[in-house]
This record gives structure tokens, C-alpha cells and sequence, in this order.
């Protein structure tokens, strides 16, 4: 049986694509402006069977206007663009592909962590200007200690990078326990004291109502003079005020950011002008292999439920739910 499956994106990789040709499927995606108006618009009036979900709103209305719809599944493992509670109402499982980006968005933690370690942003830029700044004041990493806020996937590939750079890596993970640890990783069961330990604080947590702010003026305060934050989770998980004002008082020599609390940044955001500030628009996860192993895995996910009801556990995040 042919199925319709929308893409809330312009584009899917052609490996993602392969397995839904092969299927007979038809494949919608977003021509107009990409944004949750066109969303809603595409399954008010479409038979769409199942979405594959990027970054775009996929709103409770959205959801409520296609009769059809059987089927979520994320490309990324963050939902809090989808109204995973309207999903859960009318019965349809919302699935996301763990682990598909996860080299991907641990590269580019290290790669922020570097950058703002060693003023690379800056003095790249003072180059272009005509400036030769030969700043001398840089962060060797090795013997440092750097705090994991998180340690899924993505935080235990950051522990394995920053060990091999000499790096003392501590966690803070409420879900993990001693034994889940890699060697010369020590788990603290208290975030206030692994930041105060922490010369470099990293985060990679999802976004839920527990998480939510969850580093603000008291934690950013907790943390060594002139330490370094990075973030490659969700940009609400900061107080981003509290952050800015970090930044400003130089509690915080540097922060590297690829995700933030408002999405493209506002061209207000005092983060734009700061010289210590490395940003990027949200693109940890956004490499050619990550991008196409996350297409992939979404495919397998909404066929495998469409045609033979598959809910694995560890890939549903509504399945308690969905069994109530």
C-alpha cells in the first residue's frame, strides 16, 4: 500500500528518499515559506499518513486537522518543536532516531569548546579587518576539568574526546549510575558541586519542564572565574539572560553556542556583539552523515509502525501514553 508522508523540510537525504521510492510512497515536503502556518496548511489538506519531523512547529492544530495522520517520527532526537501531548491524544506514537547524530553534534561540542578555548572566532576576524592580534592568552585544555551536564550519547563521546586531550571529565546525570561510567569519568550525584569544579561546563540534555532554565544566575555563579560554556542541547535549558549577564561581568571568559533560547537569534540579542560569544545556527547534527543516518532512521520508523505496528522502546517517547 502506497503511503503519504509529509517532510517538514525542502529536502530529505537521498538515502532517506531511496526507502520511500522503494516503498511506492508519496513524499510531500514544504515549498513555501517552511514555517508552522505551512505545516498546519499541508495537513489540513492532505491524506497524510505519517511526518517526518525537522525543525518547524508541529502544532496541537496541525495535529487535529489531518484525520489521517498514524505517525511521528523526529529527525533528531529533540521534540519540542511537536506537540508530543496532541499526538498522544488521538493515539499516534511519536518516535525519534537516538544516537544517528550523535558523532556529529559531539565534533562540533568539541570543535565550540576549542574555538572558544583559543579566541579563534575573534582573532580570525581581527585578521580580515587588517589586524594582526596575536591574543597569548588562550586555554590549553589538557589538565582541565570539564563538567558534562547529560550523558546520553553525545555526552559520553564529549568524555571520550576530552579524555584523550588530558582532560579531568566529570558528570552530572541523574538517570546514570557509577557503572555506566568510562574509565577516568566520575559521576557526581550533585550539580551545584560539579560546578564549582568545572572549567568547562557542557551541556547535552534534552529540553523538558525539569531541564527548563535549568543553568541560571545561581549555577552560572557556582562556576569557577572565567570559565567556558558550551552548548550544543537546547537553548532553553539557559537562563539566557543570566548568561548574557555572565558574559558581561566576564564571570565567564567564553561561551560557544549552537542551539539558543530563540531561534534564528534576534538581530537585538546582545550575544551578537560579543567578542567572547561563538555562535552557530544549530547545525551540531547537521553534518552529511548524521543527516542522512537521521533520514534513514526516521524512514525505518514510520514504515515499520505503517506496515507492521512496530513500537520499539527505546525509539517511542509516548508509548506509556499511548497504553493508557
Amino acid at each position: 500500500m502506497p503511503y503519504t508522508i509529509f517532510v517538514t523540510a525542502r529536502t530529505l537525504s537521498p538515502e532517506g528518499m531511496f526507502l520511500l521510492e522503494n516503498e511506492g510512497c508519496n513524499v510531500v515536503f514544504l515549498k513555501g515559506n517552511a514555517d508552522s502556518a505551512e505545516v498546519e496548511e499541508i495537513l489540513g489538506s492532505e491524506n497524510i499518513d505519517a511526518v517526518i519531523s525537522r525543525t518547524t512547529t508541529l502544532s496541537a492544530r496541525a495535529i487535529a486537522s489531518c484525520s489521517t495522520l498514524k505517525v511521528v517520527s523526529k529527525h533528531g532526537v529533540g521534540v519540542s518543536n511537536i506537540d508530543v501531548q496532541a499526538c498522544t491524544d488521538r493515539g499516534i506514537p511519536v518516535f525519534v532516531t537516538p544516537g544517528a547524530n550523535a558523532q556529529s553534534v559531539a565534533e562540533m561540542t568539541l570543535g565550540l569548546m576549542l574555538a572558544t578555548a583559543r579566541n579563534i572566532p575573534y582573532m580570525d576576524s581581527e585578521i580580515r579587518a587588517g589586524r594582526w592580534s596575536r591574543l597569548q592568552n588562550g586555554l590549553e585544555l589538557k589538565g582541565r576539568t570539564v563538567g558534562l551536564v547529560g550523558y546520553g550519547q553525545v555526552g559520553r563521546l564529549v568524555a571520550s574526546f576530552c579524555n584523550a586531550l588530558g582532560m579531568q571529565v566529570l558528570v552530572y546525570d541523574p538517570y546514570a549510575n557509577a557503572g555506566q561510567m568510562q574509565k577516568d569519568v566520575r559521576l557526581l550525584t550533585d550539580l551545584d558541586t560539579m560546578l564549582r569544579r568545572s572549567d568547562i561546563l557542557s551541556l547535552h540534555i534534552p529540553l523538558t519542564a525539569e531541564t527548563h532554565a535549568l543553568i541560571g544566575a545561581k549555577q552560572l555563579a557556582l562556576l569557577p572565574d572565567g570559565a567556558i560554556l558550551i552548548n550544543t542541547a537546547r537553548g532553553e535549558v539557559i537562563d539566557e539572560p543570566a548568561l548574557i549577564e555572565a558574559l558581561v561581568s566576564r564571570k565567564l571568559a567564553a561561551v560557544g553556542l549552537d542551539t539558543m533560547a530563540e531561534e534564528p537569534l534576534a538581530a537585538s540579542s546582545a550575544l551578537r556583539s560579543m567578542n567572547n560569544v561563538v555562535l552557530t545556527p544549530h547545525v551540531g547534527g547537521s553534518t552529511s552523515a548524521a543527516l542522512s543516518a537521521m533520514a534513514v532512521a526516521a524512514v525505518n520508523n514510520i514504515l515499520a509502525y505503517l506496515k507492521n505496528g512496530t513500537l520499539p522502546l527505546d525509539k517511542v517517547i509516548n508509548i506509556s501514553g499511548l497504553h493508557q
